[in-house]
């Protein structure tokens, strides 16, 4: 599977940030490819139609909406080239934790790296207006430098992040940040990165220096689920990508994920899923979004 890379463009500036107008990249989303990417993606659409496949989901495009893509998420665009317009906003995940000096920058924004809630929002068109406002201004300081564009830049993109992060807690319903609690954020970045080989939340307890019930009430505090809850769901995704991307057999899924036995990781799947990892397979080549 192809991974494409964040590559340095020609602004004025040493960031790790991009805006990319439709014109410039809209033949790369019209392929029909299965990829991923190694840096963050929102993408605005003020027109479209089609859908994406994100992983294991299904997100139907439309007019007025903006889809969130964390880093290594499989995706297949099917996009109608008719009337098409959007923008994509793009950035290396530890390049702007860096520039806000906040390593959990990006954890704390709903819209990254989200298990239970939908990787998109559909907004009104004034909003949609004064999105693409905002990424236009961050382009042209981009393009066309000046000594105190870093400044500049630095203030919009936080703007918009936060601004987007504001509007998709009220879509969905969900608490904004109630705290500063740095263990909720570190368990949900070390997830990211230990969930092929670290299963168990005694072995998060032990990299994070904490105890079980800590652990536990923080995460509870901060994402109204259990540690525990929240560990199984992003290992239900990483056993959905493999089987839904990979031609490895469900024997062999199961070793890349340290079960010590398949039967041990088909039991896991029904019980979080209710169905069987051959239905689930089943019941998506047949169209069905399980």
């Amino acid at each position: 599977m192809k991974t494409q890379k964040f590559h340095k463009t020609e602004c004025g500036v040493d960031f790790l940030i991009n805006v990319l107008p439709f014109a410039d990249v809209k033949e790369s989303y019209l392929k029909k490819e299965i990829y991923n990417t190694d840096y963050l993606e929102i993408v605005f659409f003020k027109k479209g139609s089609g859908h994406l496949v994100l992983n294991h989901d299904k997100i139907i495009i439309s007019d007025n909406s903006i889809i969130f893509i964390s880093p290594f998420q499989k995706r297949e665009w099917n996009l109608n080239p008719e009337g098409l317009d959007f923008v994509v906003l793009v950035f290396q995940e530890d390049f702007l934790n860096d520039f806000f000096s906040d390593k959990f920058f990006t954890y704390r924004l709903l819209y990254f790296y989200q298990l239970e809630y939908p990787l998109s929002m559909q907004i009104d068109e004034a909003l949609i207006e004064r999105y693409y406002a905002l990424l236009a201004e961050i382009k042209s300081e981009l393009v066309k430098t000046r000594s105190d564009s870093v400044h500049i830049i630095r203030s919009l993109i936080y703007y918009l992040l936060q601004k987007l992060n504001r509007e998709y807690s009220e879509k969905h319903h969900l608490v904004l940040e109630k705290n500063q609690n740095s263990e909720a954020f570190q368990f949900k970045k070390l997830i990211e990165i230990h969930i092929k080989e670290k299963q168990r939340i005694n072995d998060y307890t032990e990299l994070l220096k904490v105890n079980r019930i800590a652990l536990n009430k923080a995460v509870k505090e901060q994402f109204n689920v259990t540690a525990s809850h929240l560990l199984k769901q992003r290992l239900l995704v990483e056993i959905k990508d493999y089987l839904l991307h990979s031609k490895l057999t469900v024997a062999e899924i199961a070793f890349q994920l340290n079960f010590s036995e398949p039967n041990h990781l088909m039991r896991f799947f029904k019980n979080q899923t209710g169905i069987t990892t051959t239905d689930f397979l089943n019941e998506y080549q047949n169209g069905i979004n399980p």
